[in-house]
């Protein structure tokens, strides 16, 4: 069976006989043009028209239906038996849904209350034949009495971020809701950054999972329901593992890649603060899975990956053969820097895939899944991945291409102060990171004073990085004569396999703004205006 055949064969059983029925039509219509993606979906997979469609409902009042109250609706909450939610003036009794939803259970954040602002988030919903099965649970309106110009009160309607934690101020913030903000470079000249700088990356909001009603459960693949661990079990059955390790958006710089090349790209523009180090300890996944009843020494050939599950639907991938070797020290992370981790960056529990892009780091997760193919999360699929900068999103090969694992060798300058040197000139003093992926230790970091013509060797800082292999950064700092006004401080850095920066981003640049990582290059003017970056 042809792959995508075997994918959609794949969705349609997930979907189950009630959403086939009213599915089937847009499925291969939305197939046959190439117009469909993985969305996020729990532990389910299900189709997403790139393109939200503007829905047709039937608009006429269905007389046989009931009214109901808003004080009504709102006992039919998440806890209720019967949990109903509300969409323009509608009411739906979603009880017999939730199983066949494609999202699981996140559409209970809604119950008893409206559900636009969930699918305003996940905009997979703004089409026809989702709307089409939701008709089906149609049992009333709400009472005209209670609505304002024909709508729920503002004031009547859960805000879905509501219990995200405060941050600190001095994040550098792209997005509040949901939530993604830069690391400040101020605090990127420190080899452990602070949790409550360490820089934020959100799909959704930051989920409440309670430390004792946290659950984890491990799918081995061998046709069981898995097994499940609490936080506790996580923390006191098996050995305690620490390691230094950074992680990085694979949209780090995407900034620096618009501009350096003239051309745009889809995504959050962030500069060079999409990146941190921390210290992370846990159990080993290994460790876990081995208990779970995986044969960690011979797994069955077919099994080749492990999907990692978030309590806010997120999902991706990586090979085994990564989780299984000891050295790749992959982990189930409960502490960050010696503390309990913050919800920000996991809580209770994160997965750690050190050296990898920090998309296949998945916080708050719930469930781990051994398959036999990767992950067909929209993330996996679609969201992850590089291509030409010929190729367009439109006509690329999106089976084809492969999901970011491993990231490239990068840096970049994070701090520039005056200085004086030894004969008492005027000096600066650089300073920055290096990092390259899949545990390459950076062996050489070189600083231009004239955009690239000419080169010296900044000077690595000591560090005490915990783990089998370079998963943390190297800071460097390099001290030189103040450089004219108008000159461009140029960093580009070495891993151990000698691999090294491009030039420039117009080779490198791909629609999805992805692995922008060139030269990093600051014009001296404004060294010089504001001492810093």
């Amino acid at each position: 069976m042809p792959k995508g055949e075997k994918l959609l064969a794949k969705q349609i059983y997930a979907w189950g006989f009630r959403a086939i029925k009213s599915l089937l039509p847009g499925l291969f219509a939305a197939f046959a043009v190439s117009a469909a993606v993985i969305a996020p979906a729990g532990n389910k997979p299900h189709l997403l028209a790139e393109a939200p469609i503007e829905p047709r409902v039937h608009e006429e009042v269905i007389s046989t239906k009931k009214v109901f109250k808003l004080d009504e609706i709102r006992e039919h909450g998440p806890d209720s038996d019967r949990p109903w939610i509300i969409k323009g003036n509608k009411v739906y009794d979603i009880t017999e849904w939730i199983e066949c939803h494609p999202g699981g259970k996140v559409i209970l954040r809604a119950a008893g209350s409206a559900v636009e602002p969930y699918w305003d988030i996940f905009s997979i919903h703004k089409k026809e034949d989702v709307y089409r099965i939701l008709e089906q649970y149609l049992i009333g309106h709400v009472d005209p009495s209670d609505l304002v110009d024909g709508e729920v009160p503002k004031s009547s309607i859960e805000d879905p971020f509501a219990n995200d934690p405060a941050r600190d101020p001095s994040l550098v913030t792209l997005t509040d809701r949901p939530c993604n903000a830069e690391s400040p470079l101020s605090e990127l000249t420190s080899f452990i950054t602070k949790t409550a700088v360490f820089y934020v990356r959100h799909h959704f909001w930051v989920p409440s999972v309670g430390k004792d009603s946290y659950k984890m459960t491990i799918d081995i693949g061998d046709g069981s329901d898995g097994k499940t661990y609490t936080l506790d079990d996580l923390r006191s059955k098996f050995p305690q593992h620490t390691i230094t390790a950074t992680l990085q958006c694979s949209g780090n710089r995407r900034a620096h890649m618009n501009e350096g090349s003239g051309r745009d790209t889809s995504g959050l523009k962030w500069g060079a603060g999409a990146i941190s180090n921390a210290e992370w300890r846990g159990p080993l996944l290994r460790d876990v899975l081995k208990d779970a009843g995986l044969d960690i020494a011979r797994p069955p050939e077919e099994l080749q990956h492990v999907e990692f599950f978030g309590e806010d639907t997120y999902s991706t991938s990586v090979p085994l053969d990564k989780v299984l070797d000891p050295r790749q020290d992959v982990l189930l992370a409960c502490e960050m820097n010696r503390e309990v981790i913050s919800p920000d960056h996991g809580y209770p529990v994160r997965v750690l895939v050190p050296g990898s892009t920090a998309a296949r780091s998945v916080k708050w997760v719930n469930r781990i899944s051994i398959l036999e193919e990767e992950s067909q999360s929209q993330w996996q699929q679609r969201d992850y991945k590089g291509f030409g900068p010929n190729e367009m999103r439109e006509t690329v090969d999106w089976d084809n291409a492969p999901c970011i694992q491993d990231t490239p060798v990068q840096s970049a300058i994070t701090g520039i102060r005056s200085d004086k040197d030894t004969d008492g000139l005027n000096s600066i003093v650089l300073e920055g990171y290096a990092f390259s992926g899949g545990g390459r230790k950076v062996v050489r970091v070189d600083i231009s004073l004239d955009n690239g013509q000419t080169w010296s060797q900044a000077k690595l800082m000591p560090d005490i990085p915990k783990g089998h292999k370079a998963w943390s950064w190297s800071l460097w700092t390099y001290q030189c004569p103040r450089p004219p006004a108008g000159s461009y401080v140029v960093v580009k850095a070495v891993d151990e396999a000698y691999n090294s920066q491009p030039d420039s981003h117009g080779p490198i640049w791909n629609f999805r703004g992805v692995l922008a990582n060139a030269w990093h290059r600051v014009r001296i003017d404004s060294i010089i205006q504001n001492d810093n970056i």
